[in-house]
């Protein structure tokens, strides 16, 4: 007599991890986009900014401009650091994630 029943079908923990994966994908997706809206969110009203005249005509010469040539190179280089440091923080704690995600899977 052996009490040893066969198992048939996916063990129960194997679909609530694909769930769990699924569900994380999704939370991923999300946030990019999320991020990406919010992104063109902050860029769209300075591309979409023209300079006005009133309909007095007003007088030329009376008007500063505050800023005649956009934004400064070290700004721009200022942001391009601060992505590239975003993305490299995020590719570290992907990596670290999942290689101990694979090293619980193996023990």
């Amino acid at each position: 007599m052996s009490a040893h029943r066969p198992h048939r079908g996916p063990h129960p923990r194997t679909a609530a991890r694909q769930g769990a994966a699924r569900l994380r994908r999704a939370a991923a997706a999300l946030a990019a986009l999320t991020c990406a809206l919010l992104a063109s969110a902050a860029i769209i009203p300075a591309a979409w900014a023209v300079n006005v005249i009133p309909n007095g005509g007003g007088d030329p010469a009376a008007t500063v401009p505050v800023v005649a040539a956009g934004m400064a190179g070290w700004q721009i280089t200022s942001i391009a650091l601060g992505a590239a440091l975003v993305a490299a923080t995020a590719a570290v704690v992907l990596d670290r994630t999942l290689a101990a995600r694979r090293a619980a899977t193996a023990a």
